[in-house]
């Protein structure tokens, strides 16, 4: 969808493919609409392009269009979200019931193994949130007393992430730290955490700019890298490497990483 979060991977990936002379069109929907996706992919496969990137919002429902492109001589790679059932020859990006783990790891540290949270996640059906929650209460539950409170889904809208959260912080006012899995939640926080000048953790998935400001601000108190910054040279590079007729890895793991304030201000 068109998001800052996906402009810094664009602007990341029209670097590399500028110094590659490869010409880079780039079409994301507004908001999340498997339908759209579906649209521009038909469109992507009848102008003959080279090679296709994607994060599908619905892998299994993005398969046979996956499969026409690959059938019609396009390599196909997905980068943030899999499509493991489909031809597509390679996914770039982190393992999320991982990066769910370290999220519960983080969480832990922070409150000292007890305590109590509120959770605003994406939308309920997408493999990245399931796994990324399943990863997070598996830690919790095996290892911390920490209560989970309510767990909140905002399917695909910043609008209900903000009244998702608004709600859920009226309904449990003695919450200790609210964690997001996804970057509308993420960036809904950190309006939500301006406006009511909260004094308690809060801890986010995805670097964006707003997140980055919203650290050094100290709005947020940890976010869960997946190295995004390393995604656009991977996605050009696998492309090419593909439409040259190379072999390529069919999974390349980018990870996760915690990042703070003070990790930034060592960089």
């Amino acid at each position: 969808m068109a998001h800052s979060f996906y402009e810094v991977i664009t602007q990341l990936a029209e670097k590399t493919a500028a110094s590659n002379s490869v010409q880079l069109i780039v079409k994301a929907p507004e908001e999340v609409s498997l339908e759209q996706q579906i649209r521009m992919m038909e469109t992507m496969i009848k102008q003959k392009v080279d090679g296709i990137a994607i994060a599908p919002i619905d892998p299994d429902a993005l398969v046979p269009a996956i499969n026409k492109a690959v059938e019609a001589g396009i390599p196909v790679v997905c980068f943030e979200t899999d499509a493991p059932l489909s031809r597509r020859l390679s996914y770039i990006g982190p393992d999320h019931y991982k990066g769910g783990a370290l999220m519960g790891e983080v969480v832990s540290k922070l409150m000292k193994g007890k305590g109590m949270v509120l959770v605003e996640s994406g939308m309920s059906n997408t493999p990245i949130q399931k796994k990324r929650l399943s990863g997070m209460l598996d830690y919790l539950s095996r290892n911390t007393a920490i209560q989970v409170l309510e767990v909140g889904y905002n399917e695909g809208s910043s609008d209900k992430a903000l009244s998702d959260m608004e709600r859920m912080i009226d309904d449990h006012p003695h919450f200790d730290t609210l964690i997001t899995l996804d970057i509308l939640s993420s960036s809904a926080s950190i309006l939500l955490w301006k406006a009511k000048g909260l004094k308690r953790n809060a801890l986010s998935f995805g670097m964006m700019p707003n997140v980055k400001e919203a650290l050094i601000n100290g709005q947020i108190t940890s976010v869960i890298s997946q190295n995004e910054q390393v995604w656009g040279d991977y996605i050009i590079g696998q492309l090419l490497r593909a439409a040259r007729g190379e072999t390529i890895p069919v999974y390349m793991d980018t990870g996760n990483k915690e990042m703070t304030k003070d990790s930034l201000a060592l960089k």
